[in-house]
């Protein structure tokens, strides 16, 4: 069975996706952001990795099954322009617009093209308690049944430690940012651990390197977030303004999840008070309970 999975970015989001990988015995073909191939090369399962810069000059197979995970219409377009059975995803109709497959619509009724609308897609969005590897994987007609990420081989870092903090999120969800990670490395500092806070690296895999010489990560939802949880380190996770549920924990996860969440979900503006809406007390006390492998999910 030929199989291609078109899933592009963001670099979490491919890290999470190879879970799929496990589904395929003859393998796939993966197309992704010349950024996120570095992800991919060496993977079990893994065939052939074409670059977008690469699309133009690449001659694709006869694949029997397609799954786009990308919700832009240019993606939809690469769907379009390759010989296939079946797709699973996103694709465009016969009028040339965006739509999604009836098998894929427990993740795609959630999303930017869903067909409710971007307002009920947030409301079923925040209501859903499924994470995204059973929403695909039931799409598929697989049962998830905690199928690990798959991560490249990194050299060890120099950047060694008990604690890595990640506290930059990036300009798109700025209500990301907690408030609180300085004082946070104070206190776990005055406790007699190293604490780190993961700096800018010029390669992915370092900074994937990064995560993996540190025993815990404290951090929002994240791209170090996923490199914990594939990397079997121990992590607290701050959700402020995205879905928790999205994210299946593999047992080393402590949640915890802003009182305010409904409030600030899926919005990109920022909110001085949202960073503030989980108190400093409940992140100590949650890393104390993951010490002592209490992990459960916390509402400050």
């Amino acid at each position: 069975m030929k199989t291609l999975i078109i899933k592009l970015g963001a670099s979490g989001d491919v890290i999470r996706t190879t879970t799929l990988l496990h589904l395929f015995d003859d393998g796939v073909d993966w197309i992704t952001s010349d950024l996120n191939s570095i992800l991919l090369e060496g993977l079990p399962r893994v065939n052939k990795i074409i670059k977008e810069s690469e699309l133009t000059f690449t001659n694709f197979y006869n694949y029997d099954l397609i799954v786009n995970l990308e919700d832009t219409i240019d993606a939809a377009k690469i769907v379009e322009a390759i010989n296939h059975k079946e797709v699973f995803g996103s694709y465009l109709n016969k009028s040339g617009n965006i739509t999604y497959t009836d098998s894929s619509k427990d993740w795609f009724d959630l999303s930017l093209i869903s067909k409710h609308g971007i307002e009920k897609a947030n409301q079923l969005k925040f209501e859903n308690q499924k994470s995204f590897q059973e929403l695909i994987f039931t799409g598929l007609g697989f049962k998830f049944n905690h199928h690990q990420y798959l991560l490249p081989v990194t050299i060890p870092s120099i950047l060694t430690g008990d604690v890595a903090i990640s506290s930059k999120a990036g300009k798109v969800w700025p209500m990301k940012n907690w408030a609180y990670y300085n004082q946070l490395a104070d206190h776990l500092r005055e406790q007699g651990y190293i604490v780190n806070f993961l700096p800018h690296r010029k390669t992915i895999l370092e900074h994937l390197a990064d995560v993996r010489s540190h025993s815990h990560l404290i951090s929002g939802d994240s791209l170090p977030m996923h490199f914990a949880l594939g990397s079997n380190i121990e992590c607290i996770s701050l959700f402020i303004c995205t879905s928790a549920a999205e994210i299946f924990d593999y047992g080393v996860q402590q949640k915890i999840i802003s009182p305010q969440l409904e409030k600030y979900f899926y919005r990109r503006d920022f909110d001085e008070d949202s960073v503030k809406s989980i108190s400093f007390d409940t992140v100590t006390k949650a890393f104390e309970q993951l010490k002592e492998k209490k992990i459960s999910y916390a509402y400050s």
